[in-house]
């Protein structure tokens, strides 16, 4: 499989089953639509008139020596191989959503402004222990565990997310597992005393925010209706600075209303933030800030726009990482992960404050995906298992999809709130994805030449 596009005047060709990336010129490119169906020849014949003999047949040839290579064109190496795939896997990451309640009322929120749809409760110290027992006791002979605390906003039960990390750490030294924690905030709470904390013991910090003042406080206010721009940039640019611009990314979400998403991206960046992740909305249609298959041209565009701005400043040694546009073509993920994504529902799972067990934050409130409780020990595998053999190849729309292996197939749970069923992709979800794809192989492509 094959897939190529030009973007910023460059011609980019992706062989999807190697990861090849090639640069070519005009002919090379043109001549690809016609080199499997057709002879050298043939070939001759069709683009003869546009340019001569000497110019189509060498760039046959080098398209030949590329095929002969295995840099393209090349067979799936996946297809028979993941009929006897049985992946077996261990719990390696928990998102402990230590606080289902919230100082803000975001528009936008999944989660039902911190509630999740149920009652707004704080996770109890015993609770946060008793999920730490429960990785460990399913983490197998893994050493690594991954702990994220979620919420709601998890600041607002600080002293639970103290007792947990010093207890999973005295514990991870017990039985032999390195412990490895991650807080989301909105950054209302943040203080000294909290920043020294993070800084000392989480690897990594995500901090909420849209972009400029006028976005932000648009969709994320507090209880009162006021915004919480002014109050939490300058705590957010002193957290990012104290870690050393590493370690820690500025996440915010994009909707209907500001379809024009660069500026915000762009915002974050001329703050001085160099870890940035903007992500667009997902959210039923009939939500006004929802985004609408209509859009996909204006988003399209703006991506492109987005991805020559960032790339002029990675020249001007002035450059920020956007999470969609990093991407390693050397390493990459392991075949487990092109296949299969992020592991939801068997690797990485939710606990409630309750201590009840999800596939993920985004199914918790589902009684259809309760996996069990980490209290009473009881632990659903057959929702395990379901979540475990799905993959691209399990995944109608991804089999032809070019991008399948940087997606790897996609969000499960989007794909169940928009279809009902975690093998059904949501498809605004997937034009979004490929046009990031396209804009992160062209930003290397650039740097290359």
């Amino acid at each position: 499989m094959m897939h190529k596009f030009s973007m910023n005047g460059i011609n980019i060709v992706l062989d999807v089953y190697s990861g090849a990336v090639h640069i070519v010129d005009d002919i090379v490119y043109e001549v690809l639509d016609h080199y499997i169906q057709n002879s050298r020849n043939d070939i001759i014949k069709i683009l003869g008139n546009k340019y001569s003999v000497e110019q189509l047949e060498e760039a046959y040839n080098e398209i030949a020596e590329l095929q002969e290579k295995g840099l393209l064109f090349t067979h799936d190496p996946y297809q028979e191989y993941i009929n006897f795939w049985d992946k077996q896997s261990v719990v390696k990451a928990l998102c402990l959503h230590v606080s289902h309640d919230c100082n803000l009322r975001c528009q936008y929120c999944f989660a039902s402004t911190g509630s999740f749809h149920g009652d707004r409760l704080l996770m109890s110290s015993e609770v946060g222990k008793k999920a730490i027992d429960f990785v460990i006791n399913n983490s197998g002979k893994r050493r690594n565990i991954e702990i994220d605390f979620f919420g709601g906003e998890p600041l607002m039960n600080f002293n639970v997310v103290k007792d947990v990390v010093e207890y999973a750490k005295a514990q991870g030294a017990k039985y032999g597992k390195e412990f490895r924690f991650t807080i989301t905030t909105n950054g209302l709470l943040l203080n000294e005393e909290i920043k020294k904390y993070i800084n000392e013991n989480m690897s990594n910090i995500v901090l909420s925010l849209d972009g400029t003042k006028e976005v932000n406080d648009e969709m994320r206010v507090r209880v009162d209706g006021r915004g919480c721009y002014d109050d939490i940039v300058p705590k957010f640019i002193d957290m990012a600075d104290s870690r050393g611009q590493d370690n820690y990314y500025v996440r915010g979400t994009f909707t209907r209303k500001n379809l024009d998403f660069a500026k915000d991206v762009l915002h974050l960046a001329d703050l001085g933030f160099k870890q940035i992740s903007v992500e667009p909305v997902v959210a039923p249609e009939s939500e006004g800030y929802a985004l609408k298959e209509e859009d996909l041209p204006v988003l399209f565009k703006e991506y492109e726009k987005l991805a020559i701005e960032y790339l002029n400043r990675k020249k001007q040694q002035k450059g920020f990482n956007f999470f969609h546009f990093m991407i390693d073509l050397t390493q990459g993920p392991c075949v487990a992960k092109r296949l299969s994504g992020c592991g939801s529902g068997y690797e990485y799972l939710a606990v409630t404050p309750e201590g009840d067990i999800y596939p993920c934050h985004q199914f918790v409130g589902n009684p259809d995906f309760k996996m069990g409780n980490v209290m009473s020990g009881e632990f659903n595998t057959n929702i395990q298992n379901s979540f475990r053999k799905s993959n691209v190849y399990t995944k109608e729309k991804c089999k032809d999809c070019w991008a399948k292996f940087y997606c790897s197939g996609g969000c499960p749970a989007n794909a169940y709130q928009f279809n009902g069923d975690i093998n059904e992709p949501y498809s605004i979800g997937c034009e979004l994805e490929r046009k990031r794809v396209e804009c992160a192989l062209m930003i290397q492509a650039a740097l290359a030449l």
